[in-house]
């Protein structure tokens, strides 16, 4: 049966607080999008044990967490938190400037481009 310390997958993504609820917890693990020790999890029921590194897809964040114990309820926040810690990588900013980008021609607040300015832009592209 289960082993002392050891905890289902499902149970612990919702004891945790990663997902709303066991369901869902077991359609992301069979989806694929769970990692235990960079094994990719099989079945809802595979289960893990404090130590082990969870690697888990969430709508485009890459969470890494480490188990730290089993959960007994899904409680608060603050109960929820010490089941593991975050080895999450800092998120990359949004809406950063392209480096490479070509800086605008125009003063900021100038208004839309009209028909020759775009012609005027783009004879200068054009000629690089």
């Amino acid at each position: 049966m289960v082993g002392e310390g050891r905890q289902r997958i499902d149970k612990w993504l919702f004891f945790s607080r990663a997902v709303k609820s066991r369901s869902l917890a077991a359609k992301l693990v069979v989806a694929g999008r769970v990692r235990i020790n960079r094994d990719k999890a099989a079945q809802a029921s595979d289960l893990v044990k404090a130590g082990d590194v969870l690697t888990i897809t969430l709508e485009g964040r890459i969470l890494v967490w480490k188990v730290l114990d089993c959960g007994i309820r899904r409680g608060p926040a603050d109960e929820a938190r010490l089941l593991y810690e975050d080895m999450s990588p800092a998120p990359t900013p949004r809406g950063g400037a392209v480096p490479d980008a070509i800086p605008g021609l125009r003063e900021a607040g100038s208004g839309r481009p009209t028909k020759r300015e775009r012609r005027q832009t783009d004879r200068l592209l054009r000629d690089d």
